[in-house]
């Protein structure tokens, strides 16, 4: 049999990777962050350990006593809890971070990636399996986009790959060609919130990956969370990129948008303007 480590942080998707990896047949191996991790995963995946935020070396130990050789990162670690708490750094995490140029998440997580591999780890994409969650370009809902809808979209989209390039945030809530909040260290739902606070309803919510986007981690996800945050907030357009961003629980956001009245549009990045 198979086998594919799992690194878990918090949310629908590691659950929903390793139900989908085990149906295809694999053995899945699981270190779920503390704090973080569902703890469901102890019953989804065939074998499982906590660590807390920076015990590379446990990880490392861990994935090899069973087989491990490659591994998925999934879901998110929250970055307030950086700042604040669930944080132990090893020795090898204390490396990791000493050839770092900077602490933004890419260089930090490319740095856990490279400190893996050499430990015989390889991390792969976290859309591994996942082909069928990752929506293509046009709408996905029952209501459409109007000429007005696009126009903010194409704005927002512009600025949102403006603040992904500079490792701030991935979401932004436009209204009236005008950003009315940008996502930072709070996260996307509370900057769907706020957006729609300082807005007054009726805003559009933009998402976007990086613009180089190392699928390997921090993909563009959308759950039932982040839907219930769009409802909250009066949004009416949730404008996605296309084959880059993450839907948790498909179907079922469809139809909950549907019924909010919500439209649900994925841009290609190629024919923004």
């Amino acid at each position: 049999m198979k086998t594919v480590g799992l690194i878990a942080g918090n949310g629908r998707f590691p659950l929903l990777f390793a139900q989908q990896a085990r149906a295809r047949g694999y053995r899945v191996v699981t270190c779920g962050i503390e704090k973080e991790a569902d703890p469901l995963l102890t019953k989804t995946s065939d074998e499982f350990e906590w660590v807390k935020i920076g015990e590379l070396k446990k990880m490392v130990k861990f994935f090899r006593s069973h087989g491990v050789h490659e591994a998925v990162m999934a879901g998110k670690v929250e970055k307030v809890r950086l700042l604040q708490e669930n944080v132990r750094p090893d020795l090898d995490m204390l490396g990791v971070l000493m050839k770092l140029k900077d602490h933004k998440d890419d260089s930090l997580l490319g740095g856990i990636a490279d400190y893996l591999h050499h430990q015989g780890v390889d991390l792969m994409d976290s859309t591994f399996l996942m082909d069928d969650y990752l929506p293509g370009p046009g709408s996905l809902g029952k209501r459409k986009c109007s000429k007005e809808d696009f126009e903010n979209v194409n704005f927002g989209f512009k600025i949102a790959k403006h603040i992904a390039a500079e490792d701030i945030g991935q979401t932004v809530v436009v209204k009236n060609k005008t950003a009315v909040a940008v996502e930072s260290v709070e996260g996307t739902d509370q900057a769907i919130l706020r957006g729609g606070q300082l807005g007054g309803g009726d805003v559009i919510v933009v998402k976007v990956a990086k613009p180089k986007q190392d699928m390997r981690f921090d993909v563009p996800a959308a759950g039932l969370t982040t839907l219930d945050s769009l409802i909250a907030a009066k949004a009416k357009v949730f404008a996605f990129e296309a084959g880059k961003t993450l839907f948790l629980d498909l179907e079922l956001f469809i139809e909950r948008a549907n019924k909010a009245g919500i439209a649900l549009y994925g841009v290609d990045s190629n024919q923004v303007l």
